[in-house]
């Protein structure tokens, strides 16, 4: 992911600085380099699920199944001194009890204190069921009227679930059988990564790989890698789904598929993930009248549906069952993580345990 995000930004960095010379402006640079992404992966190491591993004489760091994507984790850190051993948890980002491809989020034991995400801190997802029946009703709708359905995604996690569920569709005869397309060389290789890493996914996913019944819809799905192959997506008149990131639309190929797209009432843009305020994403949204796509207007004339149900954030009603399955040991819980109103609403349900919650300010220090 890493070096695939600095060639992001060496593309992106490409078509701005085309604008920028038509406009007389300086041209940018990006942050850093694919080279730049690949020289850092020799700083990585790999430390596995529950094995205790030493950070200094006193601290001790373990990792706990987080739930959120493939290879997440709880960093809980165990910390001695000459009077007492204080345990501490940073539970960020959490995912979600029961969803199809991930292992649950893990609880750890006698925690002293707890860090905790509140991106949904005030609300509460539907149903998955009832996000599977939308999302069928959404692509039914925009393929009778002859359009295509545009789906912004994370690549790692985010592009594999979506997947699952339209892959779910197709077998069970709810929607029928268009071209899909995961447009996007890293979609394409973390869906291998997600093959080759069958065994830290859930059971029912686990054994389905085994029996070679492929969850991750390979006979359905087209995936594309090379930018010419995207580019002739934009010239296709019948009704397609396209899945590409990135998953806030702030960069990647996505930005080129929705300025073909959003222009079109026939189409439907499709949001499954949280989308962070002052980003494209949000401002789709929020169904502003005209977006900005590479620096330029376009009228938001395509159909926008919310399916917040798929994101891989925990949400009000998991949160506050997470902190009170953490025992009687808890001391404390700091709220991370979130927007201003979303912690407010965690911090006002977890009061109601008696527990301590607090949200920290920028710069506070807080002694333990």
């Amino acid at each position: 992911m890493l070096p695939d995000s600095g060639y992001v930004q060496e593309e992106d960095i490409k078509y701005v600085n085309k604008i920028h010379k038509r406009k007389g402006l300086l041209p940018r640079k990006p942050l850093y380099t694919r080279k730049e992404g690949e020289k850092a992966l020799k700083y990585f190491r790999a430390v596995d699920y529950h094995k205790p591993f030493s950070l200094s004489k006193n601290i001790t760091l373990t990792f706990y199944e987080a739930g959120h994507i493939l290879g997440s984790a709880i960093p809980v850190l165990d910390i001695k001194d000459s009077i007492k051993n204080t345990r501490i948890a940073y539970a960020v980002d959490l995912g979600r009890v029961g969803m199809p491809l991930l292992r649950d989020p893990e609880i750890p034991e006698d925690l002293d204190y707890l860090i905790i995400e509140g991106t949904y801190g005030g609300r509460k997802h539907e149903s998955i069921k009832e996000a599977e029946n939308k999302l069928a009703e959404t692509i039914n709708r925009t393929v009778e009227r002859g359009g295509k359905i545009i789906i912004p995604s994370f690549a790692l996690e985010r592009t594999q679930l979506i997947v699952f569920f339209i892959t779910e569709l197709i077998k069970r005869k709810m929607i029928k059988e268009i071209p899909i397309y995961v447009d996007g060389p890293l979609a394409v290789n973390l869906t291998r990564v997600f093959r080759d890493n069958a065994k830290y996914l859930d059971e029912i996913t686990y054994q389905a790989f085994r029996k070679q019944d492929d969850p991750l819809g390979y006979d359905y799905i087209t995936y594309v890698r090379h930018v010419q192959q995207s580019k002739k997506l934009n010239d296709i008149e019948h009704p397609v789904i396209i899945i590409s990131a990135s998953g806030m639309c702030e960069h990647g190929r996505i930005l080129h598929h929705l300025k073909n797209n959003i222009e079109n009432p026939k189409n439907t843009v499709v949001i499954i993930g949280y989308m962070a305020a002052n980003t494209l994403g949000r401002n789709i949204v929020e169904r502003k009248e005209i977006v900005r796509v590479f620096g330029r207007p376009y009228d938001l004339r395509a159909e926008v549906v919310v399916l917040n149900s798929f994101s891989s954030h925990a949400d009000r009603n998991a949160l506050v069952e997470y902190v009170k399955g953490c025992g009687k040991s808890l001391k404390r819980v700091f709220l991370v993580h979130g927007e201003p109103h979303q912690l407010e609403e965690l911090e006002a349900n977890l009061k109601n345990l008696y527990l301590k919650p607090h949200i920290p300010a920028k710069n506070e220090t807080v002694s333990l």
